[in-house]
């Protein structure tokens, strides 16, 4: 039997991408189902496939040739480009498919995930396969109910930064490289104040393509409203000063007559706030270790909803699927960045993943299955590196962020703590989804920062709102705190 021909039979199949052994780690073994309902096991160690004893035939079957002839298929199926975004006939109602076809790379798929989630949309389903130099994805997405327009184009292109660039002749030529510190600016703006003022100039922010990295905002007695956002070009591109000149105009747009000033500039060294800090006097242990209970839990408390249990999530082997990899399954409530809080904690313990899916249950569950291995390319055998793994996933699919109100004298103040990645990055969308969600309850911002701490050898991106009171809305009760949290919480995690 010639090469093609088994190509074909897989194809026939329709086998699962997990069950071809070429598109795992090296070394690999793989059972699959053929058109013809015969089992074939590959050993990689010996370069040709073997049918079962019962009815033993060799097939001369090089991995190499396999592996690059279903590649270049895949291309051809979704063309030259190795990012595509087929968008449904009705976006809002049909899934989108988006499919990723690139060299491998280390957190690739946390980074993937990171960016759907930053566009605001939902993942149904989705595979991701490696063998470890390239990489394949494919995920069905929709659209959640969003103020934000949605941008499939900005989203293809942030996909397609996301992805290495180590096959010139695959992949489009990337911008020269620019180093964070020397993208930093600072926006200062100054408007008469209202309700919503800075989820506005965030949104406006984001749809210009910046990154917001830090805010400083604080009111006046005059009510005049002195906000300084310290951002990043999205866009990577310098000199920086055609851009900011770009952010300045749409802003004074936006804020029309109101706006006194509006000026940008690029940061000075000290101004930047990205270094990691030691906690305050303000930011007590509390804020981030007081036991916070599950996404679950305070789901059911806010609404209702009875018998809801925590997530599920099992560390375990699988000698059926793949004999070589570890399985980490995790089942929980369906929930907004669900999977890139999941992968940015397989990301931080530095696994390889092999493959990965997630499938959407009927139960309103999603259910997701990484295949890994070490940092080294070894499977986890032993009980305290399984157990290591299995809290760090835990804590970061239930707990994903702290949300807290404290008053301290006549003082609000909510905080909003999340998880910073090991590579520095904080949790996207946050100041956009809390600021929204004070705007939709008509809750005023007086002060508002952002600043970047250790606490207890773990670094926190801690967002703080000093909260304005009003007559019909008053802070100190308990029925308006709670609807609060839970407003900001179901914005954040949906």
């Amino acid at each position: 039997m010639q090469d093609l021909e088994i190509l074909k039979l897989m194809e026939n199949s329709k086998s699962l991408a997990l069950n071809f052994p070429f598109c795992t780690i090296e070394p690999s073994v793989g059972v699959m189902t053929l058109a013809d309902e015969v089992e074939w096991n590959h050993s990689a160690s010996r370069d040709r496939w073997l049918r079962p004893a019962r009815n033993i035939v060799s097939v001369s079957c090089y991995l190499l040739k396999l592996h690059i002839k279903l590649k270049m298929r895949s291309m051809r199926a979704y063309g030259d480009e190795f990012v595509v975004v087929s968008v449904g006939e009705q976006p809002e109602v049909d899934l989108t498919e988006i499919t990723i076809n690139c060299p491998d790379k280390v957190g690739l798929g946390c980074d993937i995930a990171r960016i759907v989630f930053e566009f605001g949309v939902s993942i149904t389903r989705g595979d991701l396969v490696t063998d470890g130099r390239w990489c394949f994805v494919a995920l069905w997405v929709i659209p959640r109910k969003s103020m934000l327009p949605m941008r499939w184009t900005l989203m293809k292109q942030r996909l397609e930064e996301a992805c290495p660039s180590n096959l010139p002749s695959l992949l489009p030529l990337p911008s020269p490289p620019v180093s964070l510190s020397q993208r930093i600016l600072l926006l200062q703006v100054s408007s008469i104040d209202r309700t919503g003022l800075l989820n506005d100039v965030s949104q406006k922010l984001w749809e210009l393509e910046f990154t917001i990295h830090k805010v400083k905002v604080s009111t006046t007695p005059e009510e005049k409203s002195i906000n300084f956002f310290f951002i990043s070009d999205s866009r990577n591109k310098l000199p920086w000063r055609k851009r900011g000149d770009e952010v300045v105009q749409q802003v004074k747009e936006l804020l029309g007559t109101n706006c006194s000033c509006c000026d940008i500039q690029q940061a000075s060294q000290e101004l930047r706030g990205l270094e990691i800090l030691p906690p305050p006097a303000w930011l007590t242990m509390d804020l981030v270790y007081d036991e916070p209970p599950t996404f679950e839990k305070r789901r059911s408390d806010s609404i209702g909803i009875q018998n809801v249990s925590s997530a599920t999530i099992e560390v375990k082997d699988d000698t059926i699927n793949s004999p070589l990899h570890t399985l980490l399954q995790v089942t929980c409530k369906r929930r907004k960045g669900l999977l890139y809080d999941t992968l940015r904690c397989v990301k931080d313990l530095k696994l390889q993943v092999a493959h990965m899916r997630i499938a959407s249950l009927e139960d309103g569950n999603s259910e997701i299955s990484v295949f890994f291995l070490d940092c080294k390319g070894r499977k986890v055998t032993d009980q305290a590196s399984k157990d290591n793994i299995l809290y760090s996933v835990r804590e970061a699919v239930e707990n994903p962020l702290r949300i807290k109100i404290i008053t301290r004298g006549v003082d609000t103040e909510l905080f909003v703590s999340t998880p910073i990645e090991n590579c520095g990055r904080g949790r996207p969308r946050v100041v956009y989804d809390v600021t929204l969600a004070l705007k939709l309850l008509d809750v005023g911002i007086f002060q508002a920062d952002i600043g970047r701490h250790e606490v207890d050898n773990h670094k926190w991106e801690v967002y703080r709102f000093l909260l304005s009171d009003r007559e019909d809305f008053n802070l100190t009760c308990t029925k308006n705190r709670n609807l609060i949290i839970e407003r900001v919480q179901d914005m954040l995690l949906g």
